[in-house]
């Protein structure tokens, strides 16, 4: 075996691993989803919107501070903080297995988000440098898959983990502390931090990010995917008739892996990452519009439901895979994956409860229907708007971009990079 072919299957072993300790970051929502009956009853003497902190608090941090983590991330290291937010999170599962008092529970899962909106933005900045140029796509894709594995695996084999929320807790911790240790042998040290200076304030840092179209635009279209995608999973399944109601809940997040993961990644090597994820907003469009006419008829809504799935998971690997086509510097990719996590957090929380609103104001299918076709039809303008805006911004830097089927690719005249 030559040199390029071992230092290529030692890159994606690491690849690999850092999509493993994505599989822990996506358990720390995925714990408390799977445990909340059972930690409703632990800790009965607290009302829904406290024990709903249990679950959200985590996603709280990355709403507010994601932007912010992508700067911190050039300064701290990739290796360092990577390990880090991995070590914090095993020690609070850990800490949790005690099953702790109310406060010291929600403290722990603060911190926790912390960890979490750390490796969320780190694996996506350095899953591109690691990958050949023409697997660049495919290792996004496989990175973006992680929060559908881990909701698939705990909806099957939680419930049945002896031991209930003790057990659960403590598997992950030992997950988390064995990704951390893994890391720190296989990644590459971290180069010697340039001196801090001061930057500009957290203001000012959002405008410089969703000012950018090279930044912005696989935050914002990830944002749409998240906005109708996991209101969808909570909601759509409850209105399906019992025969195929399992059908749906289960073959929703499955069929969505599946076809980001082979689907997906052929079409990446034969265009764009930012027109895969207009197209993936075009296919889902139908499918909304299907709902209307077969609501009621169990078969009609698993065909519609999993294409939503199907034509939703392209859109969101695509996503994924734009950020490092669009930003190959790595302090770029790092602002842009906290824009996405920052985005992704805010799709998630506010999803629901708005399709929840449409729902019970205009009555299925009426709140499936048109207005479920305008958030798409806005993802799909969103990116195109900001790939358009790009042509607005001065000089380019360079005629070259990579593209993401790992081709070097002109880019239209007048296209300047972010500033790095």
């Amino acid at each position: 075996m030559g040199k390029d072919e071992s230092g290529q299957m030692r890159a994606g072993g690491t690849i690999v691993l850092i999509w493993a300790a994505g599989l822990g970051a996506a358990a720390q929502f995925g714990k408390m989803s799977v445990l909340f009956q059972g930690l409703s009853a632990i800790y009965a003497g607290h009302g829904a919107v406290a024990l709903g902190l249990i679950v959200s608090v985590v996603g709280m941090l990355g709403l507010v501070f994601g932007t912010t983590a992508g700067r911190l991330v050039v300064r701290v290291g990739a290796r360092r903080g990577l390990v880090a937010a991995l070590a914090t999170g095993a020690a609070m599962s850990l800490l949790q297995t005690t099953l702790p008092a109310y406060p010291l529970l929600i403290a722990s899962r603060i911190v926790e988000g912390v960890s979490h909106l750390a490796i969320v933005v780190i694996g996506p900045t350095l899953i591109p440098g690691l990958a050949a140029a023409r697997y660049r796509g495919a290792a996004m894709t496989l990175w973006s898959s992680f929060f559908g594995v881990v909701d698939a695996v705990l909806a099957l084999v939680g419930p049945a983990v002896g031991g209930g929320a003790r057990v659960l807790f403590g598997l992950h911790a030992g997950w988390m502390a064995v990704m951390a240790v893994a890391l720190w042998i296989v990644l590459p040290p971290d180069p010697v931090a340039a001196p801090v200076v001061a930057g500009p304030g957290v203001v000012a840092q959002h405008l410089e990010i969703y000012r950018s179209p090279w930044l912005a635009a696989p935050a914002m279209g990830f944002f749409c995917n998240t906005f109708v995608y996991m209101a969808l999973l909570t909601l759509l399944p409850p209105e399906v008739p019992e025969s195929h109601r399992a059908l749906v809940a289960v073959g929703m997040p499955l069929v969505s892996i599946a076809v980001s993961l082979t689907l997906g990644v052929w079409l990446l090597r034969r265009m764009q990452a930012v027109r895969l994820v207009q197209a993936g907003y075009v296919a889902a469009a139908p499918a909304f519009l299907l709902l209307a006419p077969v609501w009621g008829d169990g078969l009609g809504m698993a065909v519609a439901s999993l294409w939503l799935s199907a034509a939703l998971g392209i859109v969101q690997g695509a996503s994924f895979a734009a950020l490092a086509g669009l930003n190959p510097v790595a302090q770029d990719r790092a602002r842009a994956a906290g824009a996405i996590a920052q985005l992704g957090n805010l799709g998630t929380t506010t999803g629901t409860p708005v399709l929840a609103a449409m729902l019970s104001g205009a009555g299925p299918p009426g709140g499936w229907g048109w207005p479920r076709c305008c958030c798409v039809s806005w993802g799909r303008c969103c990116t195109r708007f900001r790939h358009a805006g790009g042509c607005r911004q001065g000089e380019s830097r360079g005629s070259l971009a990579w593209g993401l089927s790992g081709k070097v690719v002109p880019l239209p005249a007048g296209i300047a990079r972010p500033s790095t």
